[in-house]
């Protein structure tokens, strides 16, 4: 019997490592003739670094970037090498660099009190993908998850070698709201090694740059903006995407992605060739997800809340579909259920198991998670033991 064990982080808890190491040691207790296979996932949010590098036997690298308000930090970043877990060039296999927007950019940067989308920017972020560059990566992965920005990935093209200009031919300053007096783009600076790299921009949502649907209007409160602040914001970056339109020949209002990460998606797609994809569809490639599921008896994936969200791109449903496209059953442990967690069932998951409250209380369950993630795992495995077994007895 073979087990794959491919959670997502835990969030606030424990890191999708620590969720798959739980979730084995319950397999183990529950089904100790099983061989395991543990694969950490990720959807391209909070998480995505460490899901990668421990999936694909890549390592962390650092690097000293400016956070959203320009003060210098130190950020993590993933690198994965080797024919076995990256694709390959002309035979030759690629390098890969992975980064989370968030480890520069992230609205966890930031106090409460600093949270502000106008003057924040994704400077780091560019800062990153120069790390990865420098490194020799030639593929990059984005997640983009998590931002406390709001600048269209102007901050991060700047940092690449790109000028964005007011009337009086002046650079702006940072922040999405500068975008406004966007009077030129001049890309003629930006590194030319980046025509050599292919960009992966990894994300759960395809909102458009503006609009109802699009950054500024539906992310920019959590991110600090008021309502005014909003509609500032979203006309800024209309400017901004009608300018890249005209200097740079992409067009990226209306492309279903490009709002992701205040609008960060539209920047890596016009300056850097990006594709969108889902998230949790480019980790799965990059740890090889597929291959590792292929005639296995059982996959158990899991997060912190199952909800009517998880159906919608995020980590457990895209694991889930890959599974029931190679005909292995899953199960999903959750730390606990939200409203129409059921949708999940549609995915072809066979069986949801949460801790809570089943095994005990919230606090109980943030108090010792990896205890609680084993238990419920074991018994979420003797379940399903039971029903194999009644199904594989022959009739009386």
């Amino acid at each position: 019997m073979r087990i794959v064990i491919a959670p997502q982080e835990f969030k606030g808890s424990l890191t999708a490592s620590q969720a798959a190491a739980a979730m084995a040691e319950g397999v183990g207790r529950a089904a100790p003739e099983a061989k395991q296979e543990t694969v950490p996932m990720a959807d391209g949010g909070p998480g995505t670094v460490e899901a990668v590098v421990a999936a694909a036997g890549g390592r962390i690298a650092t690097a000293t970037v400016e956070d959203p308000l320009g003060r210098p930090v130190s950020a993590q970043w993933g690198i994965v090498e080797g024919q076995t877990a990256v694709p390959v060039r002309h035979g030759v296999p690629v390098r890969c660099g992975v980064i989370e927007m968030a480890a520069a950019a992230g609205l966890w940067r930031l106090t409460d009190e600093e949270r502000d989308p106008r003057i924040t920017s994704t400077y780091g972020v560019g800062q990153l993908a120069l790390a990865a560059v420098d490194a020799g990566c030639r593929r990059v992965i984005i997640g983009l998850g998590g931002s406390a920005t709001n600048d269209g990935g102007a901050g991060m093209a700047a940092a690449l070698g790109v000028r964005f200009l007011d009337q009086e031919d002046k650079e702006l300053p940072p922040g999405g709201a500068a975008l406004a007096r966007l009077d030129r783009i001049d890309a003629s600076g930006l590194d030319p090694r980046l025509r050599e790299c292919e960009v992966v921009a990894a994300t759960d949502v395809t909102n458009p740059l503006c609009g109802p649907e699009g950054a500024s209007l539906v992310y920019g409160p959590q991110k600090g903006a008021d309502p005014e602040a909003a509609r500032e914001l979203d006309a800024a970056l209309r400017r901004y995407g009608e300018i890249v339109e005209r200097d740079v020949g992409v067009q990226v209002l209306d492309v279903p992605g490009a709002g992701a990460a205040g609008g960060l998606g539209a920047g890596l797609i016009a300056f850097l060739g990006a594709r969108i994809e889902l998230g949790v569809d480019v980790v799965a490639r990059t740890v090889r997800l597929r291959e590792r599921l292929r005639g296995a008896d059982l996959l158990l994936t899991g997060e912190g809340r199952l909800d009517g969200q998880t159906s919608y791109g995020k980590t457990v449903a895209g694991v889930a579909l890959i599974a029931r496209e190679e005909g292995v059953p899953v199960i999903v442990v959750a730390g606990s259920l939200g409203p129409a967690w059921e949708r999940v069932l549609k995915l072809g998951v066979e069986g949801v198991e949460p801790i809570v409250p089943r095994s005990g209380t919230l606090q109980q369950a943030m108090a010792r998670p990896a205890e609680m993630l084993a238990m419920t795992t074991e018994r979420a495995v003797n379940g399903w033991l039971r029903i194999r077994d009644m199904a594989d007895a022959p009739d009386q």
